[in-house]
């Protein structure tokens, strides 16, 4: 084990559904191979005000189904200072922590590299619905938000269909186009407008709803990403311009939540065993991503030095078969 018999793993920024089922993993794989797991409460802040609990096999029975995180969440502007990560680092050295698996995005990697520089080995596993994470091809937390996603579209079509009506939708994403586009070829939408492509109005919503309705449609959903935004604006837009009746609708939060896809739960348990296997080698400063569907492990800098890769192939694709 190469001196590190104690570890830590906390979950921060926003929450993701399988972060419990990744939590679950880390501390039942740090177990089985002897070593002491603590979990950390409320991300780094529960580092900084030691609000941390010894951790058991049972500790996470029956939460591999839940949504959420049973460790809660948090961001702390302290811990970016350096007073902060001494404290945090002076929390681990009481408690024998050696090392920390962290869950959650960039900004949560960010920490996990200011704590490795300082001495406390860290694994970050990537825990985000928007699929943001430009080292891994896949996220905890992204297909379920995109089930949960097109659950809402499927029912807000039956309505939109009934008025012969166009809805935007706004999903979440932040910056990131890909809930959007894997939810706009899941639900068939005329149109998708994300932050990484250009967007023409007439081009791209207008004159694909007119060629649409000479082949008899008669109700139409655009999909827009949290990003792009100003969805009421659009819909104001699409409906003066077209004269069909149009709607928006932000569908928000509710896609952070519920109990997470088996996907979810399976990519989440297969990255925390990884985090588990390279803390314990004494190896750290490393972020688990999955490349070509493998899980695989990147030094954190070189992590967050990528470029992020948008899928333009599946971007046309939606457009493609959206006559």
């Amino acid at each position: 084990m190469l001196g590190i018999d104690t570890i830590g793993v906390l979950t921060s920024g926003g929450d993701a559904p399988g972060m419990n089922a990744a939590v679950r993993s880390v501390v039942r794989a740090a177990l089985t191979r002897g070593l002491k797991v603590f979990g950390i409460r409320r991300g780094y802040s529960g580092l900084i005000t030691e609000d941390i609990e010894e951790m058991s096999i049972r500790s996470v029975s029956d939460i591999i189904h839940r949504g959420g995180t049973i460790l809660y969440t948090a961001r702390s502007h302290t811990f970016r200072t350096e007073e902060g990560m001494k404290k945090a680092v002076d929390v681990c050295g009481r408690h024998g922590i050696g090392g920390v698996v962290t869950i959650g995005g960039d900004g949560t990697f960010r920490g996990a590299r200011d704590l490795s520089h300082r001495g406390i080995l860290c694994v970050g596993l990537p825990g985000t619905i928007d699929n943001d994470i430009s080292s891994s091809e896949y996220t905890i937390g992204y297909d379920t938000a995109m089930n949960t996603a097109v659950e809402m579209v499927d029912k807000i079509r039956d309505t939109s269909q009934s008025h012969e009506r166009c809805t935007v939708v706004e999903v979440m994403g932040r910056n990131c186009g890909s809930l959007a586009v894997g939810v706009g070829v899941a639900v068939g939408a005329t149109a998708v407008v994300v932050p990484e492509v250009q967007f023409d109005l007439e081009r791209d919503i207008i004159a694909t709803m007119r060629r649409t309705q000479l082949t008899g449609k008669k109700h139409f959903i655009i999909i827009v990403a949290e990003g792009v935004g100003k969805v009421n604006e659009l819909a104001k837009e699409i409906e003066r311009v077209t004269g069909v009746e149009t709607r928006a609708t932000v569908l928000g939060h509710v896609q952070r939540g519920g109990s997470p896809s088996a996907h979810d739960r399976i990519m989440a348990s297969r990255m925390g065993v990884k985090a588990v296997e390279l803390l314990s080698e004494g190896i750290g400063n490393q972020v688990v991503a999955v490349k070509g569907g493998r899980i695989v492990s990147y030094d954190i800098d070189k992590a967050l030095a990528m470029d992020s890769v948008f899928d333009e192939e599946l971007f046309t694709i939606a457009h493609e078969i959206s006559i």
